[in-house]
């Protein structure tokens, strides 16, 4: 990525002290401290040799010098997409950060997303003492929604209500529909902050090693995956199918694969598999059964998308082409398959995707949630803009929006994580030759 790329925005000069008291001075971050996005020596050398600075992220935190004076400082905050454990964690930490640190009274919620942002909406106010338990709750207090306003509308609604400080809280469309409400803001000269916070369960949003929610849907979803093991070891060939979230990116199966050790096979978007063939998936379960009596399937939501006539998936209201149901698909043929070899099967299918978007965050989660909006806070108030607060290398980031333009965060075929994931389950390298299928069939 180039250096130019990684440069933050900022509205303009931090003129303000922070309020804020610190432990020493040292607690407050200068301006120019960054780290490396690679954690490789060869790379830092790679770069020195060409004359050049290795490419790095500016860290989050505190600035000693703010560009907003706190007091008279409207916020609005909004919770946008699907639900995600950890999203009343983070708009009850934005809330307590803004006015028990800063002293912001102003505090705005946005009602359902984007859509919340229409011409004429009203905005409900936000205080602590209507909070205390919310972070302890799933789903999210303010309500969400898919699809968004004209930008335009948007800004002027922000305008309309005097706002300052926009935290838009979702994941990759969310943070797109952002990037555009920046832009928008910058083409009219206006002086509003816009600093995303990253949150998705498919941990796919691009330069953000861990958004919030996935450590607590990875808990979630490995408990399914444990009952599915549970089902198909009570029985004489018993097989255990579990279907997990994932629309392009696998890393929610990956990791539940690996959280429990039991899956025999982890089917991913990133890894395309056949179930016809020699080495396909029904004649490696056949041999599964044959020598070991049960078997477990993990697979992603987004996996096996070949089997599905495009026409048959419309277009969802964020622009995104709905899914066929691959967990279902699947369970038909392993069932069929068996019947017409006259092989005795008990196959037990468990989805269990909602039960996992709206668990409350877990104790990882909520401390990453509480990171998060303090430092989204931070970063709002000393001016800058067009961000997201970041994840990287166990360090809080500020990424901007404009990075993710063209990019996509997915479980890497050849990398670290889905060879772990092979080593654990012992499936092979590749599951038969999905090049082969024609035609859809469903």
């Amino acid at each position: 990525m180039e250096s130019d790329q990684l440069v933050v925005k900022s509205l303009g000069e931090a003129t303000r002290p922070s309020p804020l008291q610190v432990i020493t001075e040292d607690t407050f971050v200068e301006p120019d401290e960054r780290t490396l996005i690679s954690p490789y020596l060869a790379a830092a050398r790679s770069a020195f040799s060409r004359g050049e600075e290795p490419a790095s992220f500016e860290i989050a935190g505190p600035r000693r010098m703010l560009y907003f004076d706190p007091p008279r400082t409207r916020v609005a905050i909004a919770s946008c997409g699907g639900i995600s454990p950890g999203l009343n964690a983070v708009i009850r930490g934005l809330v307590m950060q803004l006015w028990h640190r800063y002293g912001t009274r102003e505090i705005f919620g946005v009602r359902h997303g984007y859509g919340g942002l229409r011409s004429g909406s009203e905005l409900m106010p936000l205080a602590p003492q209507e909070l205390r338990q919310a972070h302890e709750q799933g789903g999210t207090l303010l309500g969400t929604s898919r699809g968004t306003p004209p930008t335009s509308e948007i800004v002027d609604t922000l305008v309309e209500n005097g706002i300052d400080i926009f935290f838009p809280i979702g994941g990759d469309g969310t943070l797109r529909g952002a990037l555009a409400i920046a832009e928008e803001i910058e083409r009219r000269g206006l002086k509003i902050a816009v600093v995303g916070l990253p949150k998705t369960i498919d941990n796919d949003i691009p330069w953000v090693r861990r958004s919030f929610g996935f450590q607590t849907a990875v808990r979630v979803a490995a408990e399914a995956v444990r009952a599915a093991h549970t089902e198909a070891t009570s029985v004489r060939f018993g097989i255990g199918l579990v279907k997990l979230m994932g629309r392009n990116a696998g890393f929610l199966a990956a990791n539940a694969a690996l959280a429990t050790g039991h899956a025999n096979f982890c089917l991913i978007p990133e890894s395309p598999f056949a179930l016809e063939g020699e080495d396909g998936l029904l004649a490696l379960l056949e041999r599964r059964l044959a020598s070991r009596s049960h078997a477990l399937i993990v697979v992603a939501e987004g996996a096996g998308q070949q089997y599905f006539r495009e026409e048959d998936r419309p277009l969802d209201p964020s622009g995104n082409r709905k899914l066929g149901d691959i967990g279902l698909y699947m369970k038909q043929r392993i069932e069929q398959h068996f019947a017409m070899r006259g092989r005795p099967l008990t196959l037990k299918y468990i989805d269990p995707s909602y039960i996992v978007r709206s668990a409350p965050a877990d104790t990882w989660d909520a401390l990453h949630c509480a990171r998060l909006a303090q430092n989204a806070v931070h970063a709002a108030m000393a001016g800058r803009t067009a961000l997201l607060i970041g994840y990287w290398h166990g360090q809080m980031t500020h990424v901007p929006l404009a990075a993710l333009r063209g990019e996509r965060r997915t479980v890497n075929p050849n990398g670290e994580l889905w060879w772990t994931v092979l080593e654990s389950t012992g499936q092979p390298l590749k599951i038969g030759d999905p090049t082969l299928i024609e035609t859809p069939t469903a």
